[in-house]
């Protein structure tokens, strides 16, 4: 969901030869990638006759990586980033680079000139000071013998307060639920906006991540509805939160947690549902990957010979346990490439992407590894329809129009003939998954834009809570 991102990854580190004068400094240019703009910079240094490098790439939060080779011959300069098959070369007339960006097979123009990007705006993140108490917490998972760091945010005035928590996406996030390569901080902008309205919040880093203990890559979703179960049971001994008027804000796989949960446990007073899975998990991932494939005009020969390879890697994973998986993954890549040779064949000629049978056999290995983790494999297997006709509770479900890793259409229909509770359901017209205003709604697009949460969707979240009556002394 959320968290299966298409970044690029900036590694490794060496030495080029050759001399020139004028290559020093910081450049910085812009690459346009089918409508998606992502900025690049170049750190040069010259020391001796040779020259290093580093490169950053503001709008997914990756500064200051090294450049695998540098060379500079007279005024042309390349730099090479191997593990990534990641190459520029530009020529160098006063203050601006004249080059071509390449990489497994695409090429683009690449017009760089001399200084820093712009830092990167999120004008939404919130600085302190702030004017409601934030208490850095901890609370336990008895059931997993875990203790989850936290967030704890009510207003100054009053007591007595409606309060939520908030459950992550997929993936390893920290309680801002953070993606360093998007570098946006949902659920920091979300809290503090229940907050300032007079809303308790609390939120955690996921199991394993940042100042949380246990074990990310082992957990399965009834691992982490656990732990969001004991975040609900923590917020009832608070002095300041009504216990009865405890309700969770799930984005994402989040979401579906949150469903789970609501389904079983009557005593959950209210579910937002920001993007959160409805539709079993086969489904779901399958209309994700051909939404997000369509989009980067992937032609359909191409999906459908993709969904087949998919269909294969999952049935030869789900012969061992995950822990076998990572233990002989190279063993089963190897296994998966000799005995489906002739569907790698067909998928390689209707695809655009022109990858080296290294490059190719790399994908495969990561899709292997990520088929196989214990999230995705309990994600795939997961079914919230019963869970959504017992919820009693009042839910609140909100998707973006333009979302293309949860369908809008498709997941607020199951949820609307599935939940008999009050219902609330909305659909924004031009936002994304992350419920950003967007202009394609791809992945890549997510880091590109300044906004991080729609100030629609937040007001409409605070009004829907505080109108449900939970309200009762201040705040």
């Amino acid at each position: 969901m959320k968290k299966v991102l298409l970044f690029l990854i900036f590694v490794a580190f060496s030495v080029g030869s050759g001399f020139a004068q004028g290559f020093q400094g910081s450049w910085n240019g812009t690459l346009n990638v089918g409508g998606t703009k992502l900025r690049l910079v170049f750190h040069i240094e010259e020391k001796g006759g040779a020259y290093t490098a580093t490169m950053d790439s503001p709008d997914q939060g990756v500064k200051g990586i090294p450049v695998t080779t540098v060379e500079v011959n007279d005024n042309v300069i390349s730099l090479k980033i191997d593990n990534i098959a990641m190459a520029y070369a530009g020529t160098l007339t006063e203050n601006t680079l004249t080059g071509t960006f390449t990489q497994r097979g695409f090429s683009t123009p690449l017009h760089m000139e001399r200084g820093a990007a712009e830092e990167t705006k999120r004008p939404q993140d919130p600085q302190p000071p702030y004017p409601y108490h934030a208490e850095d917490v901890s609370f336990e998972n008895k059931d997993a013998g875990i203790t989850l760091a936290a967030t704890l945010t009510f207003p100054k005035e009053g007591t007595d307060f409606p309060a939520v928590v908030l459950i992550s996406g997929s993936g390893s996030q920290n309680r801002n639920e953070e993606i360093p390569q998007l570098n946006h901080r949902p659920f920091l902008v979300l809290s503090d906006y229940l907050t300032r309205n007079g809303i308790a919040v609390l939120r955690y880093d996921d199991r394993g991540v940042a100042k949380s203990g246990g074990s990310y890559n082992t957990a399965t979703l009834d691992d982490f509805a656990s732990d969001a179960l004991s975040a609900v049971a923590y917020l009832k001994t608070r002095a300041e939160v009504n216990p009865g008027k405890v309700g969770l804000i799930g984005h994402s796989e989040g979401g579906t947690i949150a469903f789970l949960l609501a389904g079983a446990h009557p005593e959950i007073a209210y579910v937002v549902s920001m993007a959160g899975m409805a539709v079993n998990g086969d489904t779901l991932l399958r209309a994700q990957r051909y939404l997000l494939a369509h989009a980067q005009d992937v032609p359909d020969e191409a999906i459908a010979l993709n969904e087949q390879l998919i269909e294969k890697t999952t049935a030869m994973i789900g012969r061992y346990p995950a822990a076998y998986v990572a233990a002989h993954t190279d063993f089963l890549t190897e296994q998966l490439w000799m005995t489906e040779k002739p569907l790698i064949a067909q998928l390689r000629a209707a695809s655009p992407d022109t990858l080296s049978d290294e490059a190719l056999r790399k994908k495969i290995k990561t899709g292997l590894l990520q088929l196989s983790s214990p999230e995705l494999r309990s994600l795939l297997q997961c079914d919230p329809s019963e869970a959504l006709t017992k919820i009693q509770c009042p839910v609140f479900a909100l998707n973006g129009e333009k979302d293309l890793q949860v369908p809008a259409d498709m997941n607020l229909n199951h949820i609307k003939a599935r939940v008999k509770s009050a219902l609330k359901i909305k659909k924004y017209p031009g936002l994304n998954h992350l419920f950003q205003h967007a202009g394609t709604g791809t992945i890549e697009e997510y880091s590109t834009i300044e906004e991080t949460i729609s100030p629609e969707v937040l007001d409409d979240i605070a009004v829907w809570i505080l109108e449900l009556g939970l309200m009762q002394n201040g705040g």
